[in-house]
């Protein structure tokens, strides 16, 4: 396998499949099959997933909410699906541990950045709940700051679409994709597939990211084994 530990992104809107908001079990039970096949295959998987099928701070601050209350509905959020991932996880027969960011511990461990170390160390996949723990700081961020701590050797953000592109491919049909970017040229052309913050601190810890589709069947496993989906940000 071309990656030995990898920090998984996936975004919580990925989780509502066709509804309008929350979580399809349906898109859940496919999301752990894909895990599943590079947990067998003996990958350390780290996972941050986002909030935004439940509740999205921006979205919440632009209509008059106090901004920190919003963004810890939002770290709240991350840790509801969490908790649904962990569920869907555990039913394919894998070990898992949900960590967060904010205390809450009838539910979840503190994130001890040692303590998730050694569960990668024995097998199992570590979920972060609750953002990086501080409003005005993305789920984006959080997942490289994570990566960056348990010393992953990658970021595989898990989109709907199959890369970065130099316009929006659902918009723009003439789009041109990206086998391979650097981060100066993301910042550059003010390509918005992660927020700014989470691609400086990227960069400057050298840990390259994997933007790809989550939803075509395959993808997970074939990115591990070093086949080239998707689009690499690297320096």
């Amino acid at each position: 396998m071309k990656y030995k530990r990898i920090l998984l992104k996936l975004s919580g809107e990925a989780l509502m499949g066709e509804r309008q908001y929350g979580i399809d079990p349906k898109i859940l039970a496919e999301y752990a099959d894909e895990i599943k096949q590079i947990h067998e295959k003996g990958v350390e998987i780290a996972i941050v997933i986002g909030g935004g099928n439940i509740f999205r701070g921006v979205a919440g601050a632009s209509n008059g909410m106090d901004r920190v209350q919003g963004d810890y509905m939002g770290m709240l959020a991350t840790v509801i699906n969490g908790m649904a991932l962990q569920g869907a996880l555990e039913d394919k027969g894998m070990l898992t541990r949900l960590q967060t960011a904010l205390k809450i511990e009838a539910i979840a461990e503190p994130y001890i950045k040692r303590r998730a170390v050694r569960h990668l160390e024995k097998g199992r996949i570590v979920i972060f709940g609750a953002g990086t723990g501080n409003p005005y700081f993305t789920t984006d961020t959080a997942a490289v700051l994570r990566g960056v701590e348990v010393h992953a050797d990658v970021i595989l953000k898990g989109t709907r679409v199959d890369g970065i592109y130099d316009s929006d491919p659902e918009k723009n049909p003439n789009a041109v994709k990206f086998d391979s970017i650097s981060f100066e040229e993301v910042i550059k052309q003010g390509l918005n597939v992660m927020d700014s913050t989470a691609f400086t601190l990227s960069q400057e810890n050298e840990l390259p990211i994997v933007v790809f589709d989550m939803n075509q069947k395959g993808n997970l496993i074939k990115i591990c084994e070093g086949e080239n989906i998707g689009t690499v940000v690297k320096i």
